[in-house]
């Protein structure tokens, strides 16, 4: 397809803004190592916030969406709206406890908690993990769906992908630090909702869709719009509601959902100006990205269905694809190719700065991990902040460089989600418990990280292998469908069920089976972080014991109040997410009631937000 000079006077317009605030922030960003990576802990909690939601999304996000309302409907994305449970849990318990902790990233966090040689390890280890494992395998998957992005509506190849969009990214990411990133994020993301929101108005008015209530009426999109899933057909419920809304919330470890929050939202949280800009700030990001974000993407997806009915259709509108990557994640920019000029621009842009926003956190993050927890922390102690600097700007583009290279051998970002979430099953439990739990000892760390991948690895293993048994008996002469049923390879949730169920047992019982950390690290943590008396009476009683009695002020809990705002939380964005909903499907009755309850409840949760910082006042 061809684009206008309009459109690409909109495109190089984000380029040119990128590259300007990453020069614009740079000699703050190079004053020390704090500057770089956490703004000097100044930041408010509205840019903050944005921040957090811009960097969830990115450009494969509305191309997830995408893959799974054709696939499994609007329900099925259950799979992440279940993740809101730990962000309101974060937003109302664990917020304030990483701000009060001071430290500069969450692996920090394993060097105050703990002590000795075990969590000098861990914190190096958890580094390299998050650093480069875990971190540039989430920007492979966003480089991926660039690439998908690039080769549908530019015509591009990946490698020229990577050179144009990444290049840019890594230039202004490197230059600008932390600083670079929020204020990038901001001007970003309201790109992106602004392209997404128009791609969705544009879809529905598609001469082959013709309009919404046409849509939705449409013979393949009636079936696939419903909230909730068919519990008739059991394994279809328990794959995309009950076992996310049950299990997943709490026991999956997954970038931007993490239970007791982790990796950008922890650095966002721990930038801020205070305790209440870290809630406020992560209080934004959950309103925003569950309630607000996910129905244009939606939108698009249905549309799809109407233009795009199956693979086949997409693979003979861009035959110059590669069948490889042809995927239901391709509908998206597929619809997108149908815009006219001028929005055209503005939409591709807006994907762009989706990719951007994310991949310029994961950057920053990715490099705070190295510099701060490894190379400061493990080579060189007295190093100048000067070479701080210079370090983090290096490892921001090896970082790149890997996550590139790893893209090139993704095919499919509902798969790569998957194989995420399995990595991280099981580990969710211990960083909600460990700031309550005194036992949670290092070596449950360490346990819970490698256990989880290990499992991960190994299910990874069986899928290729029993894929390879299924193509083994096509060749000769099976059906697909029946040598499917005669290998019968193990299904995703089962995996997931299995990771959460060995991970978990694995560590509680070395937990128990192992001695804490001593009582003089447990006393300085206690008084550092102030998590309230559950879970840590035997270290008050033992503070007292030696003459030093913990405050009354610092034995007071927010839980119960935390608790009660997060389930209140919860309802006040589910409402709104389904009012809106109802909205666009015309069931006025149902939208009036979800509006009022959601507005009731939201009244609730400022009521809670004042009763919990007055304790604290």
């Amino acid at each position: 397809m061809q684009l206008t000079n309009l459109d690409w006077g909109i495109i190089f317009l984000f380029f040119a803004i990128s590259l300007g605030v990453g020069f614009w922030a740079s000699k703050q960003a190079g004053k020390d190592s704090l500057s770089f990576f956490l703004s000097g802990r100044n930041m408010p909690w509205y840019l903050l916030g944005v921040s957090m939601v811009a960097t969830t999304f990115s450009v494969d996000t509305p191309t997830l969406v995408s893959d799974i309302v054709r696939q499994n409907g609007v329900s099925g994305n259950w799979v992440w709206w279940a993740f809101l449970l730990t962000g309101m849990l974060t937003v109302f318990v664990y917020a304030k406890l990483w701000r009060r902790s001071e430290v500069v990233t969450d692996v920090e966090f394993y060097e105050i908690r703990y002590s000795g040689r075990m969590a000098s390890f861990l914190r190096g280890f958890r580094a390299i993990y998050l650093g480069i494992v875990f971190n540039v395998a989430i920007m492979a998957a966003v480089t991926l769906a660039a690439i998908k992005v690039g080769g549908v509506m530019l015509g591009l190849t990946p490698v020229e992908v990577i050179l144009i969009a990444g290049g840019v990214t890594v230039v202004f990411s490197s230059m600008g630090g932390f600083l670079g990133v929020i204020v990038t994020d901001f001007i970003l993301f309201l790109a992106a909702m602004a392209g997404s929101i128009l791609a969705a108005v544009y879809a529905v008015q598609h001469p082959e869709v013709n309009g919404l209530t046409n849509l939705l009426s449409h013979p393949n999109v009636v079936d696939k719009l419903s909230f909730f899933p068919d519990f008739n057909q059991w394994e279809v419920a328990t794959i995309v509601f009950i076992i996310p809304i049950t299990v997943q919330w709490w026991s999956v470890w997954y970038s931007g959902a993490e239970p007791g929050g982790g990796g950008y939202v922890v650095q966002r949280m721990l930038a801020a100006r205070n305790e209440n800009h870290a809630m406020g700030a992560t209080l934004l990001f959950n309103v925003a990205h569950y309630a607000i974000r996910p129905w244009p993407w939606i939108v698009v997806a249905l549309c799809s269905l109407v233009v795009f009915p199956d693979l086949e259709s997409i693979q003979k509108a861009f035959p110059d694809l590669d069948p490889g990557i042809i995927g239901h994640d391709l509908a998206y920019p597929a619809m997108l190719t149908l815009l006219p000029a001028g929005l055209l621009g503005l939409v591709f842009a807006s994907l762009l700065s989706a990719y951007m926003s994310t991949m310029s956190s994961c950057l920053n993050l990715g490099s705070s991990y190295l510099v701060n927890d490894f190379y400061q922390r493990f080579i060189k102690p007295q190093a100048s902040e000067k070479e701080l600097v210079l370090i983090g700007r290096i490892s921001t583009v090896i970082i790149m460089v890997i996550a590139s290279v790893l893209a090139l051998f993704l095919q499919n970002a509902l798969s790569a989600f998957n194989l995420l979430l399995q990595i991280g099953a099981g580990t969710g439990l211990l960083f909600i418990l460990r700031w309550f739990w005194y036992r949670v000892n290092p070596y449950s760390e360490l346990t819970a990280m490698v256990i989880s991948f290990l499992v991960a690895l190994a299910f990874m293993m069986l899928e290729n292998h029993q894929a390879k048994q299924i193509e083994t008996l096509i060749a000769a002469g099976m059906g697909r469908e029946e040598a499917i049923f005669e290998i019968q390879p193990l299904k995703t949730h089962i995996q997931l069920l299995l990771g959460v169920g060995i991970t978990t047992i694995t560590w509680v019982l070395v937990t128990v089976f192992t001695r804490p950390t001593p009582m003089e690290t447990l006393e300085r943590f206690y008084r550092r972080v102030q998590p309230g008396r559950i879970g840590w009476q035997k270290v008050i009683l033992y503070a007292a014991s030696q003459g030093r009695p913990i405050p009354e002020d610092a034995l007071r809990t927010d839980v119960p109040n935390g608790i009660l705002g997060m389930a209140v939380g919860s309802m006040a964005v589910y409402s709104c997410l389904f009012a809106t909903g109802s909205w666009i499907y015309g069931n006025i009755t149902s939208a009036w009631l979800l509006t009022v309850l959601a507005l009731a409840s939201s009244w609730w949760v400022v009521i809670i937000w004042k009763r919990m910082n007055a304790k604290r006042a």
